[in-house]
């Protein structure tokens, strides 16, 4: 019998994340602000990431172990320059949390291939790229990691008027497993939360609409839209040595609507 099973680490120990450097993208607002307060809460320092808002408001009320990067992840180069920044100033990235997506809500036969591009880039492409630096590192270096992507219900289901939103986080739930399965044996673990109803900016215009709002809440046995700190419990989770032979998962925090 090894020693890690007559000697089991202390829960305290298990979800502590002292001494490690966490990147959470699209952290500025909603659920990667909760998410990084989480981890900042659990002891790691935090790099705050804002996209087109500023994740200044964060970073002061995350206090001195958290540092605000910009970066525009819709462009191909941008990914790479924030990691880039990321490293140069914390050293390392133990932690990187995917969470940065947008939404374009359109009938399908009127979406731009602009607008299908953009949104596969952000969600997806940028997703990889992020993945695949912070990876490499980990690798030189020999010391494992934590790589946590936000896939979304629409990881499972095909959505209405949102085509390249869904194509994009299929895609997070199938690039996930692929990366865990070349990364596991090298102590990096790759998995995903797939948050479901809540409440922020990207739900509001559903949340607006009585007759729709009604209809999601009757599918959700929680009864109740989640709120950005219901996150919390999942991403220390996965960030921590509590997952340590959790891979290539997708993790649904959704009141129960997977399960109705």
């Amino acid at each position: 019998m090894s020693s890690r099973a007559t000697n089991p680490l202390p829960p305290s120990y298990l979800f502590s994340l002292e001494n490690k450097v966490a990147l959470v993208t699209g952290s500025a607002s909603g659920l990667g602000a909760a998410m990084a307060r989480a981890l900042t809460g659990a002891g790691a320092a935090v790099a705050v990431h804002g996209n087109r808002r500023p994740a200044d408001a964060v970073v002061v009320a995350l206090g001195t172990r958290a540092q605000a990067f910009a970066a525009d992840l819709s462009k191909p180069g941008e990914a790479k320059a924030l990691f880039e920044q990321v490293k140069a100033h914390f050293g390392r990235v133990d932690v990187l949390v995917n969470n940065a997506g947008t939404i374009h809500r359109e009938d399908a036969v009127h979406v731009s291939l602009e607008d299908w591009q953009r949104v596969l880039q952000v969600n997806l492409t940028s997703s990889f790229q992020l993945s695949q630096l912070a990876a490499k590192d980990m690798l030189e270096r020999r010391s494992g990691g934590k790589i946590i992507n936000v896939a979304s219900l629409l990881s499972f289901q095909g959505g209405i008027r949102v085509a390249a939103y869904a194509a994009s986080k299929g895609g997070i739930a199938q690039m996930t497993k692929a990366l865990a399965n070349e990364w596991a044996q090298h102590g990096i673990q790759v998995n995903a939360i797939a948050p479901g109803y809540f409440a922020t900016s990207n739900t509001e215009a559903l949340r607006q609409d009585p007759v729709r709002q009604q209809q999601i809440l009757d599918r959700i046995p929680a009864g109740r839209w989640g709120e950005p700190d219901d996150l919390a419990g999942a991403v220390i989770f996965l960030a921590s040595a509590a997952s340590n032979y959790v891979n290539g998962t997708v993790l649904t925090v959704d009141g129960g609507w997977m399960g109705r």
